[in-house]
This record gives structure tokens, sequence and C-alpha cells, in this order.
């Protein structure tokens, strides 16, 4: 029986990748005897959080943390009790400080989610310790379906890094916000990431819309 499951996608589901592309992606990714991240119920988790009908802003990656315990399918985000915080999300959270004066206080970013805040990966799996090790395997399929899917309606999208701004480069940068910055890595951030502003311009944007604005910074308490 397969580990990876296609029940809660919801409306993602109907996308042709999933008929086309994924058995033999599928089929890769339990022939590879490697450690594959993150967890097989978690590859998927972007999409199941966050429906097309729901999505306000797309935050795009590359490939998931290859660090075992950090990638837990959603883009940036990390489970709760992790520390030291991913290097690119500590830049993340250093630009968010700078940005609104304040940031999470843990690297679990599925309340982002829960907002309508889709964290995809250009590439939804990577072998432990090997950085974009699946880079070839066929994700950009279903990542460039998805984008055509939220044509339907302008939103905001922040392209962190080339990768990210290559993969969504058909976006139309007129009727959608398009954010396109280096990317928070220690190696370019100071590229132009830091200074960016992503999250105050993204909420100014949703705001003049009508839109409520993303809570980015506060975690809603856990009884």
């Amino acid at each position: 029986m397969s580990p990876y499951s296609l029940q809660a996608l919801g409306d993602w589901a109907t996308l042709p990748f999933f008929t086309t592309d994924w058995p033999a992606l599928e089929a890769k990714l339990q022939a590879d005897p490697r450690q594959i991240l993150p967890p097989a119920p978690l590859v998927f988790r972007a999409l199941e959080m966050t429906q097309p009908k729901d999505v306000r802003v797309v935050i795009l990656g590359q490939d998931p943390y290859p660090t075992p315990g950090h990638a837990h399918g959603l883009a940036f985000s990390a489970d709760a009790a992790t520390s030291p915080l991913p290097r690119s999300l500590a830049n993340i959270f250093k630009e968010m400080q700078e940005d609104l004066g304040q940031c999470p206080k843990t690297a679990d970013l599925a309340f982002w989610a829960d907002q309508g805040v889709l964290l995809l990966n250009t590439v939804l799996t990577v072998p432990a310790g090997e950085a974009k090790g699946h880079d070839r395997l066929g994700w950009q399929r279903l990542t460039s379906q998805m984008l055509q899917r939220l044509a339907d309606q302008p939103r905001a999208y922040l392209l962190w890094g080339a990768g990210a701004q290559k993969t969504a480069e058909g976006v139309d940068a007129h009727g959608n916000l398009k954010i396109e910055t280096a990317h928070p890595s220690p190696l370019s951030a100071r590229r132009g990431f830091f200074g960016a502003r992503p999250f105050s311009r993204t909420n100014a944007w949703l705001q003049a819309r009508g839109h409520r604005a993303i809570n980015w910074a506060n975690a809603p308490e856990t009884s």
C-alpha cells in the first residue's frame, strides 16, 4: 500500500498532474532507497491545508529543508519545536521584525496556511542531506498547473529567488502583486531580500482591495 495519500487534496486533485504524472513519480519515490523528506503523509500538506478558492497569497520556495526533522510539507516552515531555526527562516523572521516590528515565536507557519497563504515548494520532496536532489523528478509540472489554476483571480505572489521567479514568470504582473526578491538563504538574503518589506506590502495590497490583512506574526494560542 502506498504511503502517499491523495484523499485530502480537495479541488487540487482535479489537476491533470495526478492522472498523467503522479503514478510514475510516485514509483520513483518508492524506489529511492534514500530517506525522503518530508515524511510521505506530509508531502501534499500545503495543498491539503489551502484549497484553490482560499488562496490569497502564494509564497513559492525551492525544495523542502534537507535536514531530517525540519521539513513538514509547508515551504519555509518547520515543526514548532525546531531549534535553532532553519537559516532561511531565521532571515525571514529578521526581515519581518524590521518590516512589522514583530515575528512568530516558533518555526511553525501553519497559521499562515490557515489564512490563505499557500506555502508551496517548486519541488515537493528532497533526499535527506541532498538539497535539490529531486529537482529532475518532475514536480515542476504540478507547480506549474497549480499556478495556472490560480490565474482565475488576483493574488499576491512572494517569489524569493531566481527559481521561484522563473517558475512563476507566467503570472500576470498587472493583475497580481508580484514581489520578486533574492532568496532568504544566508548566501543571498543581503542581495535584495532584506529591506524588501514583503509582508507590509502584501497586506497593503490586500487591504486596498477590500480583503483582510494576513496576521504574519501572531500564531493563535492553543489550549
